[in-house]
């Protein structure tokens, strides 16, 4: 089964890094380019899982995990979060959001892979 992930961040080099890293591990990629882009995006799809940044215009990624975590279909879809930021914190107002996980970034490809299969598994 080929797994189908959302990833959201205002940076391209970043979405194009997570595409490259996602696809060749056999994962299905649909990115947005911030929180509302990616609202947008998800009416449209059914992700298993979600990768976003907190740092983004228009909707930051708090805003965006909240919004998600009110649609019902969504409510258990994991969301990791992949910021440069590394405070607790931010960490904890992330997990109060319904963030399933934190990754840093730069992040290391295998790790990514790996924690995607171990929260849709």
């Amino acid at each position: 089964m080929t797994l189908h992930i959302l990833a959201i961040d205002d940076s391209r080099t970043m979405r194009d890094m997570i595409r490259h890293t996602l696809v060749p591990a056999g994962f299905n990629v649909d990115l947005a380019e911030d929180g509302q882009h990616g609202i947008e995006v998800l009416s449209g799809i059914e992700p298993d899982a979600i990768i976003t940044d907190i740092n983004m215009p228009r909707l930051d990624g708090f805003g965006f995990i909240d919004a998600v975590r009110k649609i019902d279909k969504y409510r258990v879809t994991p969301i990791l979060v992949l910021t440069t930021e590394a405070a607790p914190e931010l960490k904890a107002r992330a997990r109060v959001a319904g963030a399933t996980g934190w990754i840093v970034k730069p992040f290391d490809p295998e790790k990514l892979v790996k924690a995607l299969l171990m929260v849709t598994g």
